[in-house]
């Protein structure tokens, strides 16, 4: 995930200045040096690392701070403000006509992700902001690209508009007049891009920008290309009118230099960020969001969100209650493992807990371990009876044996889960009674 190596370093750099009992010109300065060296590592832009640190500088070493009762508490509260800072304050809503059609166009090089992500925004407008988009396959360029945007547009339910052949000019004309006489209330245009920025592609993107005059021109960047981020859209912007950044792989980079970066010193805000290859894993950008998971103070409002979106809070409520009644079954234990687990790998559920990325580093688990203990579980549950899974205690020897066979697992681990079970029944009943 973006900024795993800068949140580890940060998390301790400011850990050890939170053991001093007072703040001095040394330690503060001990402190500058490591921040500095983290951003560094983490491929952040030189202009950003040099703003930075003598923010942080001008701030920390003000009469509030001194005069502070708990001095390190400040310091992290001036780190995390200036973070936010340098990622763009707030949150960078779409430019959407209330009224009308909105004209949008991607744009990007070529293996960035544009194509998808395309598909992405385009299922976002219409199943968070109830929009009726059109997509249009601009990219006459690449071999299959109209096809690929055919494909994503199915299995996001969004119509796509294309031409067998002609000019991308061509293709967004005669898609203007479709979406406009079958009333749709955004169109987003999939552009050609190329293997670096030249001029031909400019200009075509340029014609482009002409004929459509969008509301939204993103451009798709990938995460892992650390500090060329910010050149790409400077080159981008430089020929349009950028609105905003769809950056791709978010959840492959522990840098995150990139991105860091891109706000400060281009002025283009980062609007959506790619968390994985599903068409549902996008996020919208939000900068406070962000400084706080980067100073490993977890993000609760998003892991929210991602809950209301992807579990089945109706049954997960159910089985909870029966949890909190001490009168909860392996049934119940086995919804809400396939209710976390639609959440997405471990690791980034934890990231979003205050702690939570040390308390994995502690357990020493990875996402493969957790997803196969999870099948395990699964495995073995599934395995057992209706009447064993709503009393684990009537599972003896024998039963252990037909279950472990059963599931491919071994007498011991299905021991190993109704033990699991047991105590965690313990721990409700005792949380259920210190909460009455």
């Amino acid at each position: 995930m973006a900024f795993e190596n800068l949140t580890s370093r940060l998390s301790q750099t400011l850990k050890d200045i939170a053991g001093k009992g007072t703040l001095t010109k040394e330690n503060m300065n001990d402190m500058l040096k490591e921040v500095r060296f983290a951003l560094i590592e983490a491929d952040v832009h030189p202009q950003v690392v040099t703003d930075f640190i003598n923010q942080i500088e001008v701030e920390a070493t003000g009469q509030k701070v001194l005069s502070a009762l708990n001095p390190s508490e400040m310091v992290v509260k001036i780190v995390n403000e200036q973070l936010v800072s340098i990622l763009g304050e707030e949150q960078a809503s779409l430019n959407l006509k209330d009224n009308g059609l909105t004209t949008m166009m991607m744009v990007g090089l070529q293996g960035s992700g544009k194509t998808t992500s395309s598909a992405k925004i385009a299922r976002y407008l219409t199943q968070k902001q109830d929009k009726k988009v059109l997509l249009v396959a601009a990219d006459m360029q690449r071999l299959a690209a109209v096809e690929q945007l055919q494909i994503l547009g199915q299995q996001v339910g969004v119509e796509v508009f294309s031409l067998e052949s002609g000019k991308p000019e061509e293709v967004v004309k005669s898609a203007m007049q479709y979406a406009l006489s079958n009333e749709f209330d955004v169109m987003l245009v999939d552009t050609a891009g190329r293997l670096h920025v030249d001029e031909e592609l400019m200009d075509e993107l340029v014609t482009l920008e002409k004929i459509l005059s969008p509301k939204e021109i993103l451009l798709t960047v990938d995460a892992m290309v650390g500090q060329d981020i910010v050149n790409v859209a400077t080159s981008f912007k430089e020929h349009l009118h950028l609105s905003g950044l769809m950056v791709t792989k978010y959840d492959g980079d522990a840098r995150g230099g990139g991105i860091l970066s891109v706000r400060h010193v281009t002025d283009v805000p980062v609007k959506f960020v790619g968390t994985g290859e599903k068409m549902d894993e996008i996020e919208l950008f939000y900068p406070e969001r962000v400084a706080s998971r980067i100073l490993g103070m977890g993000d609760i409002l998003t892991l929210i969100e991602q809950a209301q979106e992807k579990m089945d809070i109706e049954a997960s409520e159910k089985s909870a209650k029966r949890m909190m009644d001490g009168t909860f079954t392996l049934d119940d234990m086995l919804i809400q493992l396939e209710q976390v687990n639609k959440m997405g790998p471990l690791s980034g559920i934890m990231k979003m807990l205050p702690g939570g990325a040390n308390m994995m580093k502690n357990m020493n688990i990875n996402d493969d371990q957790s997803k196969q203990q999870m099948k395990k579980t699964k495995a073995m549950i599934q395995s057992m009876t209706h009447e064993e899974r709503n009393a684990p205690n009537t599972i003896r020897a024998s039963r252990r044996s037909r279950i472990a066979k059963g599931s491919g697992t071994t007498p011991t681990d299905v021991n190993r889960l109704l033990k699991q079970y047991d105590k965690m029944k313990d721990q409700m009943r005792m949380l259920s009674r210190l909460m009455k």
